[in-house]
């Protein structure tokens, strides 16, 4: 492990740091900064020629300044003479803007994908990508995590009775990654049958499968953005006589009127990870963050040894 360095951009520096203490090693000594015109400023402040390095650096909001000072950084490492570069990128931005869904629209999360290769990327570490497809954007090779097990586990700790659990689903998208919950816990599924009505509203009517009434519900998404679809969900299934709701999530993004809308939903519990930070000015009495630091870091120490990373989740 001599030869292998992890370094962390600003983005969440905090999982950085975990990911180190899991695989102790110290974390990599690197300078960020701005230039007084605002372009960022990077200077690597140890030397990696011919070291096996590891970038920590979601690209979460900011994004656009996140994935700058990503970009930067690996074009740092690429011309200090690094054997292999692999960005751990946690939460991937743009992703969602995976195809063209419309006329005269962008695939954003293709030109992001282009950008982190043609910067100098050997490898790509992601959690929880929006979309499956979007490993095939790169042509460098893609290692894609599920926290899955992280939540499946904390739930399992709860001690609840399975004969009172149902895993719901809160669209028809999340059906797969539903039943895939629903398998592991040994649960039976439900799904909320919604359908949007523009590009921020969304309207749920009906529960499809097995009976609400009476039981705890978990829903399970990739990502809790403006909180629109899993609140709108909650409702429904709080409608239909659940006597506990909890939501997970792998990415808290919680941006625009999110924190309203979770503060008001019929939500027993909130679980996130912390592959975003979670700002103390966003933290509510509900809210459970779980670390997917041990994750990452068993992932890291697979790929710097060139094992088997998706034995992890047999």
């Amino acid at each position: 492990m001599n030869d292998l360095k992890i370094f962390s951009g600003p983005a969440n520096a905090a999982l950085a740091q975990d990911i180190c203490r899991y695989l102790n090693l110290p974390m990599g000594k690197i300078s960020l900064g701005n230039f007084p015109d605002g372009e960022i400023s990077c200077k690597i402040d140890e030397d990696v020629r011919g070291r096996d390095i590891f970038i920590v650096q979601p690209t979460c909001p900011p994004v656009n300044e996140h994935l700058m000072e990503l970009l930067v950084m690996i074009d740092s490492f690429k011309r200090a003479s690094s054997y292999r570069i692999t960005t751990v990128i946690p939460y991937f931005g743009y992703a969602r803007q995976d195809r063209k869904d419309s006329g005269r629209v962008p695939i954003t999360a293709k030109l992001v994908a282009n950008l982190i290769t043609r910067a100098g990327a050997d490898r790509v570490l992601a959690m929880d990508l929006h979309a499956a497809q979007i490993q095939g954007f790169f042509d460098v090779p893609v290692d894609h995590l599920y926290a899955a097990p992280v939540l499946n586990n904390y739930f399992e700790s709860l001690d609840l009775p399975r004969d009172e659990i149902v895993v719901v689903s809160a669209d028809e998208g999340g059906i797969k990654r539903a039943v895939g919950h629903a398998n592991r816990l040994g649960v039976p599924l439900a799904i909320v049958d919604k359908r949007r009505l523009n590009a921020i509203t969304t309207k749920s009517d009906t529960i499809i499968g097995a009976s609400v009434a009476g039981k705890t519900a978990l829903m399970f998404d990739d990502m809790i953005s403006t909180a629109g679809s899993i609140c709108s969900a909650a409702d429904v299934v709080h409608r239909n006589g659940a006597k506990a709701i909890y939501a997970a999530a792998t990415h808290g993004l919680l941006v625009g009127p999110a924190i309203e809308r979770l503060k008001a939903a019929a939500l027993t519990g909130i679980v996130m990870t912390d592959s975003i930070p979670l700002p103390p000015e966003k933290a509510m009495a509900n809210i459970t963050v779980l670390s997917v630091a041990s994750l990452l870091g068993q992932a890291i120490k697979r790929i710097h040894r060139n094992e088997s990373v998706s034995m992890m989740f047999q």
